[in-house]
């Protein structure tokens, strides 16, 4: 079997709250889906690479915001391609802290829950924690956003720790045309814009970063 065929499963985007003792921290993902309604049951699957993986084992609890067509693709690259370890991913994301202590975003989501993990399955990389619904959004608004809307639409990338993660594909053109973030992989290609003549506070779309962190494909 090609892995290629794997691409053809279907995931959202989701961003999953969490907290330590002593600060509130999200990050993407793009496997949740419900269990059971008896009672409302949830399962994250989640790199344990991730600081947020350690927080849930820690503290037991997770927020969900599920995110829609709305949402900024610079909220997905705060979120999705730096540690919470060592930086505050919720600086420059609109978002709420509930009573519990989780975060949940207010960046045009379409709804949002707080789990109480009950079980997980350890799967090689990834751990699937099991949460159970204790608090929600009483309405949906929106569409939610659609992995592949992300990557066609938004033009967006997974991170290396994602297991959808795809290897940068390489192309025939001009070297002249494409300059790649280095902390996202977000492919600038403009034939009417070159890059050089991008204004100097111009940043990345998806996460953020200055002009400095491209480089020349």
């Amino acid at each position: 079997m090609k892995n290629e065929t794997l691409w053809k499963l279907t995931y959202g985007m989701y961003a999953i709250g969490v907290k330590d003792e002593a600060k509130v921290s999200a990050c993407i993902v793009n496997t949740v889906f419900q269990v059971s309604n008896t009672p409302n049951t949830l399962a994250v699957s989640m790199n344990q690479k991730n600081y947020s993986h350690s927080c849930i084992e820690k503290e037991g609890y997770f927020t969900v915001s599920v995110l829609s067509e709305d949402t900024s693709g610079a909220v997905i690259g705060a979120l999705g391609f730096t540690s919470g370890k060592d930086t505050d991913k919720l600086e420059n994301v609109r978002h709420r802290v509930l009573a519990e202590g989780y975060p949940v975003l207010q960046e045009n989501i379409c709804c949002w829950y707080l789990c109480k993990v009950i079980g997980k399955v350890d799967v090689f990389t990834h751990t699937v924690f099991i949460g159970e619904i204790v608090a929600g959004s009483d309405r949906s608004v929106g569409k939610p956003m659609t992995y592949d809307y992300y990557h066609t639409v938004i033009k967006g990338s997974a991170p290396k720790n994602a297991p959808t993660y795809q290897a940068p594909q390489k192309e025939a053109s001009s070297v002249d045309e494409a300059w790649v973030c280095t902390v996202c992989g977000y492919e600038y290609k403009d034939e009417e814009i070159p890059f050089e003549e991008l204004p100097d506070d111009w940043t990345c779309p998806i996460c953020g970063m200055p002009k400095s962190a491209f480089k020349r494909k």
